[in-house]
């Protein structure tokens, strides 16, 4: 299969994620369709799409004016404006008949070749599958947040999913300025929500073992991992380290891990009054609207700073193969 030929994108769904997938595709030089399927969120949508591309500029990740970038936006509230979209990201909540409603929408009007992919970060791709007549030329496009200004994006096939065209869509993330990571299998949670689930697990079980507080448990992540994870990923970390080292030590450390299947008391009760961190101030942590304003700005500024630090080495980094 040749390179995929991309000039009109679109994403349905205009929450937080979908506005910064459509800055995202506007600073990669695309004409965007943004099809709002609750009409709340057509007005909202706008406002959070131009504070974004303010934010690209601030950051220097702008190449034209913001005006320019908006003139190559659409936002709609009409599935047929998705017609000539190449790539249709669906970017909705997490609500199987929700998806399929939406899938059936875009599928009614794109044409055959159209590329339909979900933003999914919990639903197995080989599910949502089920609910297209073309399932072939759907995936799993799977964005970091702020998606504009953060290098990872993973794809993922489903059983029935083309590799040619997942393959294809890897190509085309370079353009988005993406590293992208190519899934072949699906998998419930995709690579760095497991990894990362497995981290949460042992964590709570050392917090609920009275071991470490959870502030305590955090600034190990902060202060030794992120000190070197952006650089070089966790096995070229072992390389650096050194492989006997590790070796030696997952002998006895292994055995030890948690493997408990049960949820967490502390997130039993998150989910009991339904928290959902700084969005409605029910968290881990105490938080109120100005320490979460806070948290939300320190964020964007940190945001600002590795990027363009992981700019830096990126290509340097490449010429040794690291």
């Amino acid at each position: 299969m040749g390179q995929l030929v991309m000039k009109q994108i679109a994403v349905v769904g205009l929450g937080l994620m979908g506005c910064s997938i459509i800055v995202s595709f506007l600073r990669a030089g695309y004409d965007v369709v943004g099809v709002a399927p609750i009409p709340d969120e057509a007005a909202t949508g706008k406002l959070r799409i131009r504070e974004q591309l303010h934010l690209c500029q601030e950051m220097g990740l702008l190449h034209q004016d913001i005006e320019y970038y908006e003139s190559r936006l659409l936002i709609s509230d009409d599935y047929a404006d998705l017609k000539y979209s190449q790539l249709v990201v669906e970017c909705v909540i997490e609500v199987f008949d929700i998806k399929k409603h939406v899938y059936n929408r875009i599928e009614e009007v794109v044409e055959k070749t159209a590329i339909i992919a979900t933003n999914t970060s919990a639903i197995p791709i080989s599910q949502l599958q089920k609910f297209l007549q073309h399932p072939e030329r759907f995936m799993g496009i799977h964005w970091a947040e702020p998606a504009f200004a953060t290098r990872f994006l993973e794809i993922t096939c489903g059983e029935s999913t083309d590799l040619a065209l997942a393959e294809g869509i890897s190509q085309e993330a370079e353009k988005w300025e993406k590293e992208p990571t190519l899934l072949y299998k699906d998998i419930r949670g995709f690579i760095t929500n497991r990894l990362m689930y497995a981290v949460y697990r042992q964590g709570f079980e050392l917090i609920n073992e009275e071991y470490v507080s959870m502030s305590g448990l955090d600034k190990c992540f902060q202060y030794d991992i992120g000190s070197w994870i952006t650089l070089m990923g966790i096995f070229r970390r072992m390389d650096y380290i050194g492989l006997d080292h590790y070796r030696k030590s997952y002998a006895h450390i292994f055995p030890k891990l948690s493997n408990s299947p049960s949820v967490p008391q502390q997130m039993k009760h998150i989910a009991a009054i339904q928290g959902r961190g700084i969005h409605n101030l029910k968290g881990l942590y105490p938080h109120t609207d100005e320490s979460a304003k806070k948290l939300e700005h320190r964020l964007v500024s940190f945001n600002k700073e590795i990027y363009s630090l992981a700019e830096r080495y990126r290509n340097k980094l490449k010429n040794i193969n690291l």
